[in-house]
């Protein structure tokens, strides 16, 4: 039976999606952006603080989930701007162990949701 996961410590979703949805026991996330749900407010700044809120969103809707980052299968990460895939990269793989990081893929896009440079979607399961 699907599930739908949701936390305040995440930001609501801006449209007609759930935050996550367990099925069995597999977690699907939505894409996160960088905003911060404690002000509903973007985080501007580098492209690495934009990044670290964006993993902080979803250390929050794994968390709600009863997962966390060393349960995640699979990432995928979207950008506005390949030339920021380092600064991206960096931080994305300071919040997993190297030797058990998922399965991901980056692609360049032309824009995203509120004009955001970087969101990031998982798939976890326990």
């Amino acid at each position: 039976m699907k599930q739908i996961i949701h936390t305040a410590d995440a930001p609501a979703p801006i449209g007609p999606y759930s935050q996550a949805i367990r099925m069995g026991n597999t977690v699907y996330t939505s894409g996160q952006i960088a905003i911060d749900p404690k002000t509903s407010q973007l985080v501007s700044g580098s492209i690495a603080e934009e990044t670290h809120q964006v993993m902080r969103n979803m250390e929050a809707v794994l968390k709600a989930a009863g997962l966390g980052f060393n349960q995640v299968l699979k990432s995928t990460i979207f950008i506005t701007d390949m030339d920021d895939f380092g600064a991206i990269n960096e931080v994305y793989g300071s919040y997993f162990d190297a030797d058990t990081a998922p399965a991901r893929e980056t692609v360049q896009v032309a824009r995203l949701p509120k004009n955001v440079r970087v969101e990031i979607s998982m798939i976890a399961a326990d």
